[in-house]
């Protein structure tokens, strides 16, 4: 799919222009400064645009940590850190409401890609929602930029439309998994396993809680069928109990990879963010030169979802997976 910008202009708000940077989904917001709270008009109108895009991209918004965290209440109750900091990871950054996915030590020095984080890390490659493996996932992600490597050095970040990809689906699929409900098991450690197997070949998923979460459901705010993958899906349990054959996994979550459904966001200076509903798209960190020669300062506010779907058929929790 191709990330060309479409010139028809759909948003005004606070002067700021929005436009669509794909057929099906995606779309960049430019000349919105938020150093300033946005009016509950102005916010609704980056949050229906969230709703309609599936993933908006709104260029130096002169956010500061403080309004990073302020923009992201606006949108519903945070996730936070704790659950990583329990688990001995250091935290560099002043609030916990703070998700650190930079490629930054604690001292300012760039993290190491054999270290810990380094290889825990390499699960952003994959396309993934997140939070998925907590009993209650995540609705909306903002990640903003402080940092940037210079540019054509790599870092942009992807997005796979699994709205469109469900619908894409042939009929004969759709109604196998409408009527079999699948209940799809997430795993963060599946995940971690998954992008770096040797560093983590010790590692069992089945010896940690999973995320129970419908593979076929209903994003309630467009009201769309949502196909919903990711790389953390460790397998799929029918009604009865029984596991069907990796490959339909394995297919679906392929075929909403395809680069049909797949726009791709280039991060062009500090204070651009990306504000994303996880319930209905994925995404995936893109690597580069920058991951051992500059700093990349990258700082995301997590919203747990809000909708009736939030907790899938998980008890109601607030044990969250956590990895140093």
């Amino acid at each position: 799919m191709p990330g060309v910008l479409l010139e028809e202009p759909l948003l005004q708000s606070r002067g700021a222009t929005l436009r669509k940077l794909a057929p099906t989904f995606a779309a960049e917001i430019v000349g919105l400064d938020l150093s300033s709270a946005p009016s509950v008009e102005a916010f609704q109108e980056i949050k229906d645009a969230v709703t309609k895009y599936g993933v908006v991209v709104i260029r130096q918004t002169n956010l500061t940590d403080e309004s990073h965290i302020a923009l992201g209440r606006q949108f519903g109750e945070l996730d936070d850190i704790t659950p990583y900091l329990a688990a001995g990871r250091k935290n560099r950054l002043k609030y916990v409401e703070l998700f650190d996915v930079s490629n930054v030590e604690e001292d300012g020095s760039i993290v190491p890609l054999t270290s810990p984080k380094g290889q825990h890390g390499k699960g952003n490659s994959l396309f993934h929602v997140d939070s998925s493996f907590n009993p209650r996932r995540a609705g909306f992600s903002l990640l903003l930029a402080h940092e940037l490597p210079p540019p054509n050095m790599g870092g942009a970040t992807a997005f796979a439309d699994t709205r469109t990809a469900y619908d894409d689906l042939s009929d004969d699929l759709k109604a196998e998994l409408v009527s079999q409900n699948y209940i799809a098991f997430h795993s963060m450690h599946h995940s971690r396993k998954l992008a770096s197997p040797e560093y983590f070949a010790d590692l069992d998923p089945t010896q940690y809680p999973m995320g129970k979460h419908r593979l076929v459901q209903r994003h309630e705010a467009s009201g769309r069928m949502n196909l919903y993958v990711a790389a953390h899906v460790h397998h799929l349990e029918g009604p009865d109990g029984q596991q069907p054959p990796a490959k339909l996994f394995e297919d679906l979550y392929k075929h909403a990879c395809d680069d049909k459904y797949v726009v791709q966001i280039e991060w062009q200076n500090a204070g651009d963010m990306i504000i994303w509903d996880n319930t209905c798209v994925m995404h995936r960190a893109l690597g580069g030169e920058f991951r051992t020669k500059y700093r990349r300062d990258m700082r995301r506010v997590t919203v747990h979802d809000g909708s009736s779907t939030a907790w899938g058929l998980n008890e109601k929790t607030d044990k969250r997976a956590g990895m140093p």
